[in-house]
């Protein structure tokens, strides 16, 4: 026989020990030798987490069956009948949640692997490792495929792996896998209330690896609600998602610094079923949203305050408790920590406040003057433009618009008033536009400005600031030098001309008078404007300096200060947007006498006929003392 091959040689041995096996029984020990004689092509077995399991042990009736092909199905439960019973009632066992009937529920070796070549949990190549989790219950839970019969799949895995416990565990930081959430043999329906992702023990699930945080949330507002059974309060997975839980800092995250009042606090506090149900105050997330911080929030600042920089992260309390951050003997603190000194000598006024609602007596009073007067002033420029412009259009044909041979117009504006008016018109349209853009931060055209960076809008409004008071100041300093600038500037003061001018010209545009008034220099129009526009700069000059250096503001004046300024600014910037394009942009581009523009602010000097207008046109009989070509 030893001239036979070994594969022969090996196969009779085999058949030998088997035919022995009938003369009296051997131990699963001694079975081992002749079945490795036979299944010489399989791995080795040794690295599996049965390598001491000797074959006989799963492979039960291998020695009493011989005459049949095949051996009796792998009994798991012979050696792990605990974990067999826990996991047929989960929602993979057949006893668990109901299925439907065409459900192909999962074996062990579905999870775990095939026998011969299954490796430990710890190992990385293990098809249960938490770094291969996802995969492995990827096959029936992704999306990346068809989903089986009756498995519900919401891209769970796809959730899971752009989450920061997937990249805790590629880098080999101990990330928690699908098991750790779920169980890895007894996972149940979320509506059971044994599962572990029950709302009701998802607080306890995450504290197996987030222990203090759960703590200081146990006794929360809302995690003391959640342990007395009200199934609405939120749950950490409420505020931080289920599987594609985020980096705080990232900027999809639910809880990143922009999205914490939208999507995290928002969706309950402005809910009013569970206002109606709770007695939520059903003006928290809209003052909040009308505020500073909370346009800023919504224009993509990172560094505003949100929700939880007041409230606190998962410490929320009530603000009776003397631990909260917003009970009034902390508030100090809370808003110290962006506001350095705030309430260091003058209580802080209300925070979440609406703009009708407010008891700040200043603020009131000043949204209720500021809004008829808005109303009146702009419909009255804009009945008294429409006047004008269609009595012009009637009269002002286009002969009337050319100046005639041989006169001299007057300069208007010199070169200091046009750098001063040039230097203010700059600076104000980018005031315009970049102050709007904090309040209205979902406009289509505050796109470009928070393209760049959200800080960006901010800064660009601070510079105009400058720029605009700058101009000012360049235009007091022009006045202090020059006294022809000032003989100029003192035809701009108001006088009982002024009314008559206006009542007349009133008068000629309804057609109740022949003509128009007698030409002047400088009429109500002219200065109207001026003091307006000058009236208009030092308030919101005023209130954009409380607001930009609100860290003096909050720990030196009154605590109704900033409410007040913030109001006035901004109803005080409505007002002036509006005059300038009602009432400025009329007189020195869609008035008939001008059209398509005045350019005295380019040359010095006005067209024709508006120089007409005003008796700024000498001609050569007018060539007297005194009738000067250029003027200031």
């Amino acid at each position: 026989m030893t001239g036979l091959p070994d594969r022969i040689m090996r196969t009779l041995l085999a058949i030998f020990a088997c035919c022995m096996s009938f003369a009296a029984p051997v131990s699963a020990a001694e079975q081992v030798d002749p079945c490795i004689d036979c299944h010489d092509d399989l791995p080795d077995f040794s690295l599996t987490p049965h390598g001491d399991t000797e074959c006989l042990e799963c492979h039960a009736g291998a020695d009493s069956r011989r005459h049949r092909r095949g051996l009796d199905p792998v009994d798991c439960a012979a050696c792990h009948d605990d974990i067999v019973d826990v996991q047929a009632a989960s929602v993979h066992g057949e006893t668990g949640a109901q299925h439907p009937t065409d459900l192909d529920l999962p074996a062990c070796d579905a999870c775990h692997g095939e026998l011969h070549v299954m490796r430990p949990s710890s190992d990385p190549a293990s098809p249960v490792h938490p770094s291969r989790q996802g995969e492995t219950c990827g096959v029936c839970h992704g999306s990346g495929q068809p989903a089986p019969p009756g498995v519900r799949t919401i891209r769970p895995i796809e959730a899971y792996t752009a989450s920061v416990h997937a990249e805790a565990v590629h880098n080999g930081d101990g990330g928690p896998g699908c098991s750790d959430c779920h169980t890895a043999h007894s996972p149940l329906p979320v509506t059971d209330p044994a599962s572990s992702i029950h709302r009701s023990n998802v607080a306890d699930t995450c504290g197996e690896c987030h222990r203090r945080i759960t703590r200081r949330f146990a006794r929360s507002i809302h995690g003391l609600a959640a342990e007395a059974g009200v199934l609405d309060s939120p749950v950490c997975t409420d505020c931080h998602g289920e599987h594609r839980i985020l980096a705080v800092g990232a900027p999809d995250s639910p809880v990143s610094a922009t999205n914490i009042p939208t999507r995290v606090c928002g969706p309950c506090h402005s809910d009013l079923r569970l206002g109606d149900k709770y007695g939520l105050p059903a003006d928290q997330v809209p003052s909040y949203d009308e505020s500073f911080h909370g346009l800023a929030s919504r224009g993509g600042s990172q560094r505003v305050a949100n929700c939880a920089s007041c409230h606190g992260v998962h410490d929320i309390l009530p603000s009776t408790d003397p631990d909260s951050l917003i009970h009034p003997d902390n508030l100090a603190a809370t808003c110290g920590k962006c506001h350095t000194g705030a309430g260091s000598r003058f209580a802080i006024g209300p925070v979440h406040v609406l703009a009708e609602e407010t008891p700040n007596v200043v603020a009131y009073w000043i949204r209720a003057i500021y809004i008829p007067l808005i109303w009146v002033t702009v419909v009255g420029m804009l009945l008294h433009n429409l006047l004008d412009l269609v009595r012009k259009t009637r009269t002002y044909s286009l002969w009337r618009r050319r100046a005639p041979e041989k006169c001299v117009i007057r300069e208007r504006m010199s070169r200091p008033f046009r750098v001063a008016h040039a230097l203010a018109a700059v600076s104000f349209i980018v005031l315009v536009v970049t102050g709007f853009a904090l309040r209205y931060p979902e406009s289509w055209w505050t796109v470009p400005l928070q393209a760049w960076d959200s800080e960006f809008r901010g800064i660009a409004h601070r510079v105009a600031a400058v720029g605009l008071m700058g101009a000012c100041l360049f235009h007091f300093a022009h006045l202090a030098v020059s006294p022809r600038a000032r003989r100029r500037m003192a035809a701009f003061l108001p006088k009982a001309a002024d009314f008559r001018e206006f009542a007349h010209r009133l008068g000629y545009n309804l057609g109740r008078r022949p003509a128009p008034p007698a030409p002047v220099r400088v009429g109500y129009i002219e200065k109207v404007e001026y003091w307006a526009a000058l009236w208009g700069t030092v308030i919101t000059a005023v209130t954009g300096l409380l607001l930009w250096f609100e860290n003096f503001t909050l720990a030196w004046l009154p605590g109704w200060v900033p409410e007040a300024a913030s109001m006035l600014h901004f109803l005080e910037a409505i007002l002036a947007t509006l005059a300038i394009l009602v009432w400025h942009f009329y007189f020195v581009i869609f008035d008939p006498a001008v059209y398509p523009m005045d350019t005295a602010w380019l040359t010095g000097k006005p067209p024709f006929a508006r120089a007409e207008e005003r008796g700024e046109v000498i001609r050569e009989h007018d060539d007297q003392p005194g009738n000067t070509p250029t003027d200031v």
